[in-house]
């Protein structure tokens, strides 16, 4: 959703209003709400603990959900030939659903926080950098919010040094891979 708005706010296409408010109600629904009905669905079947997934077996299901409403998203909202730059920061965020699953299979832990703020931070610079905007203060918020969501993880116990590692640099390397391809 940040993404969406961080774009919109950046970028020099024209949109009317209504075109941007039903991009963002779209978004909302899928990544927001349907969401949260699916962790409440999870919890009445005892499947999930928390939200945070504390447990590595819980993050299975809810990443294969996550995987799914991103594909959504891409097949049926987000067009490449219409919204290049969401297109491929939403792929980004498949990619790094799909590498977190494949690590829960190796038994390793990743900051989900992590791979989200990283892979914002990645999408604002590179949107800055393609429409030569300069919002180096909403970057540098961005890039102390990366440092603030680490240390809290790590101040609640919920991740070793090890796991904000692996989650930042899951949620920072797709999205700069795919800068590539839109940049």
């Amino acid at each position: 959703m940040f993404g969406t708005l961080f774009y919109f706010f950046i970028s020099t296409f024209y949109y009317t209003n209504q075109q941007k408010y039903l991009v963002l109600l779209q978004i909302g629904v899928v990544t927001i709400l349907i969401p949260i009905a699916f962790f409440y669905f999870l919890r009445s079947f005892d499947k999930l603990d928390n939200a945070m997934a504390p447990d590595l077996s819980q993050r299975k299901i809810p990443l294969i959900f996550q995987g799914m409403i991103i594909y959504l998203l891409l097949s049926n909202t987000i067009k490449e030939s219409i919204l290049p730059e969401l297109y491929f920061y939403l792929l980004g965020g498949l990619i790094s659903t799909f590498i977190l699953f494949i690590l829960v299979f190796l038994k390793v832990k990743a900051s989900i926080h992590l791979v989200g703020i990283s892979a914002l931070t990645v999408f604002v610079g590179a949107l800055s950098l393609h429409y030569e905007v300069n919002i180096i203060y909403s970057f540098a918020i961005l890039v102390l919010l990366n440092g603030l969501v680490a240390t809290s993880r790590l101040e609640l116990k919920a991740h070793t040094y090890k796991e904000i590692v692996f989650g930042f640099f899951t949620g920072l390397l797709p999205q700069l891979i795919l800068t590539y391809f839109w940049l």
